[in-house]
């Protein structure tokens, strides 16, 4: 059983996300669109404001800065991409290089037609923010094909919590634990840290990030009608986290339900909900065979706080919530995750970045001889030398087997390198 313990933390207003940042600054002053993608609240629009200081650091001018933010009233009238160019052109300052900040631009129709413009006419830095990917995937942004970089901005990893609450991850043993906890519990929403919030304040709040993006970034955006329908299969979702999934086994639990619910419905749900990054999809990947496989995956959830706001806290998700941690800190050190398939036996990531590769088993504790050679095994089996990791809540058994590195999960996700 986890238990929270309440600890006392120095709240911190903004943190520099200096993994963000320093994705960035290669590009400053090039002439590719930069732009940031990631859920909403998950700190995107302060990465801007971050950048913002950047840029006058290196000498640009608050007049060659234009920054809209169009979750804001003052900017509805801005809502296409005829008005948006009017607008930016008469900010702009004539023979100035202007450096153009547009916070959710996917709320400004057929944006991409005032960027490719903006790209023609002008000596520009484009930066853009949007809580949707398919705003990339459309014919649209075929205009401006090739011409762009898109970041991913994820929640709060455990490290980047320390840091909110004025700690580093310097802090070791019980108090490191406690915070961990605290972390499982709250999720990465730097919003949650930004206030002296309870637990039932923490969830109203996640609570109605978990609406906005439900109405906005998927079923309007989607043109969604059975809302009621979608809602189940969220719920659904995030009660079987770290579970294999296919679209069929899907289909079958709903009938089993009385609710009917085609395979096309499915997909079209479960793309909605990817595109809104309220779920992450995850692949299996044949180890042996070296390829990836199309079928059985499984899902997990955009910030691991998302279940607990919605359906409550519960004990028994702890491993699927584990390996929803773990999922995350891959993508946010820029590997593709997979699920390992050994045979028939399963790992339960393979990262893959480049040419580096790491196998990592999650479990909650070790408990037993059995648990401990479920765990162990897959990864003894695998005939490479790239790291592999046990990583679980033990605070104290800490071995190591013939290479496999047993160890606890907040130290883990602090790691420097693996």
């Amino acid at each position: 059983m986890i238990i929270f313990v309440p600890i006392t933390i120095k709240l911190v207003k903004m943190v520099n996300r200096q993994i963000y940042i320093n994705r960035l600054l290669p590009f400053i002053d090039r002439p590719i669109i930069k732009v940031l993608t990631g859920i909403r609240r998950s700190g995107k629009s302060v990465l801007l404001m971050l950048l913002r200081e950047e840029l006058k650091r290196r000498g640009v001018t608050d007049k060659q800065i234009i920054y809209i933010n169009f979750e804001s009233m003052e900017y509805m009238d801005v809502s296409d991409a005829v008005n948006l160019y009017r607008y930016v052109k008469e900010k702009r300052i004539p023979e100035q290089k202007v450096y153009i900040l547009l916070d959710e631009i996917q709320n400004v129709s057929e944006w991409e037609k005032a960027v490719n413009s903006f790209m023609v006419d002008w000596n520009c830095d484009i930066y853009l923010t949007g809580s949707n990917s398919r705003m990339l995937s459309s014919e649209l942004a075929t205009l401006i094909a090739g011409r762009y970089i898109e970041i991913e901005v994820e929640p709060l990893s455990f490290d980047e919590y320390l840091h909110f609450c004025g700690l580093d991850e310097s802090i070791v043993g019980e108090l490191r634990f406690k915070h961990f906890n605290k972390f499982l519990r709250l999720g990465g929403f730097p919003t949650i840290y930004v206030g002296d919030y309870n637990v039932d304040a923490a969830y109203k709040i996640i609570s109605d990030i978990y609406a906005s993006v439900i109405l906005r970034d998927t079923i309007q955006r989607n043109n969604i009608r059975n809302v009621e329908l979608l809602e189940r299969l969220v719920r659904y979702l995030f009660d079987n986290v770290g579970n294999l999934f296919s679209a069929k086994n899907i289909s079958d639990y709903f009938k089993n339900q009385q609710r009917k619910l085609d395979l096309n419905t499915i997909y079209n749900y479960l793309n909605a909900l990817e595109e809104a990054f309220v779920i992450r999809k995850v692949n299996r990947y044949n180890i042996k065979g070296k390829e990836i496989l199309k079928t059985n995956e499984k899902y997990y959830m955009g910030d691991h706080a998302l279940g607990y706001a919605l359906m409550g806290f519960h004990d028994r998700w702890i491993a699927g919530v584990l390996e929803n941690v773990v999922m995350l800190e891959l993508v946010r050190r820029g590997y593709k995750a997979y699920v390992g398939k050994l045979d028939n036996r399963e790992v339960d990531f393979v990262g893959e970045k480049g040419i580096d590769r790491i196998y990592i088993q999650v479990a909650y504790k070790l408990t037993d001889a059995e648990t401990v050679e479920r765990e162990f095994r897959p990864l003894l089996s695998i005939e490479d030398h790239y790291p592999k990791y046990v990583v679980t809540m033990d605070e104290l058994w800490k071995d190591n087997i013939d290479g496999v590195k047993h160890i606890h999960i907040a130290d883990f996700l602090l790691k420097s390198e693996w």
